[in-house]
């Protein structure tokens, strides 16, 4: 049940304008010949894709699908079909190799410890798609949506090393909408998923719906809910999504450093 309506809290046809134009400005600005994503078949790629390509034109963005052993056969599939509607380049790079490369040259690795061996497949992946921004001279077009980027939910250095965000101001719904308005009903409604582990999905992880976890963000962040008013309305929802936010906060950051100035002498 929607108490706050996040979906419609939104122009799409302003957001969408206001994006492309985003786009086309960063890489004009950086004098770059265009932009490389990871293409994954989800919604978050998808739109971004589509928005890339409209900012630049088709020719001017290169789509990676770099599916591993987790990937599901409809992802590849959903992905080069969204590379071919687009008409945008792509590469097909298997990195379970690589990966399983990695499984080796670690004296004590373990499958066991499933967060940080699970991790190891989006760090991969950004170095790939930096192989390609560097080679080619393309910026590193991250896919983050708000929801996942206020929650932490992407890996520091793996998905989240891009050098810039075109749809991080939408929550997941909105980007499910936007997919829907741009002609991806399909992927809209795909269960949004990282595939860092046989049968993973966000939600499941997560342990609760976009739903309900988008509607806790938006009162807390847009609408400036007092807590105490937000969990009398989701419960334990609101005490985890507040959890995650304060844990994950230093994903968003720069990495800190001591400030010397008091040892500074001037000579």
């Amino acid at each position: 049940m929607l108490i706050f309506d996040v979906v419609n809290a939104l122009d799409y046809a302003k957001s969408r304008e206001i994006i492309i134009s985003f786009i086309s400005q960063i890489v004009e600005r950086a004098g770059a010949g265009g932009v490389v994503l990871g293409l994954s078949g989800g919604v978050d790629s998808t739109v971004a894709a589509t928005l890339a390509a409209e900012a630049l034109g088709p020719h001017r963005v290169l789509g990676l699908v770099m599916p591993s052993i987790f990937t599901p056969q409809e992802d590849v599939k959903d992905a080069l079909e969204v590379a071919g509607r687009l008409g945008i380049e792509t590469r097909l790079i298997d990195v379970t190799p690589i990966s399983e490369a990695f499984a080796k040259s670690i004296p004590d690795f373990s499958p066991g410890y499933r967060l940080a061996s699970g991790n190891l497949l989006p760090r991969i992946r950004m170095t790939i798609l930096y192989y390609y921004a560097n080679r080619d001279n393309r910026l590193v077009m991250g896919t983050g949506d708000r929801s996942e980027l206020l929650l932490g939910y992407f890996t520091k250095y793996g998905d989240g090393g891009a050098d810039f965000l075109p749809i991080a101001p939408l929550y997941k719904l909105q980007v499910r909408e936007m997919a829907r308005r741009l002609g991806f009903p399909h992927i809209a409604q795909k269960p949004s998923s990282p595939r860092l582990w046989h049968g993973h999905t966000a939600e499941g992880e997560l342990g609760a719906s976009y739903e309900v976890i988008d509607q806790v963000l938006y009162a807390l962040f847009d609408l400036k809910k007092p807590l105490a008013e937000v969990r009398e309305l989701f419960g334990e929802v609101a005490d985890f999504v507040i959890r995650r936010v304060r844990a994950n906060l230093h994903k968003l950051l720069p990495p800190p450093s001591p400030d010397i100035s008091a040892a500074r002498r001037h000579v």
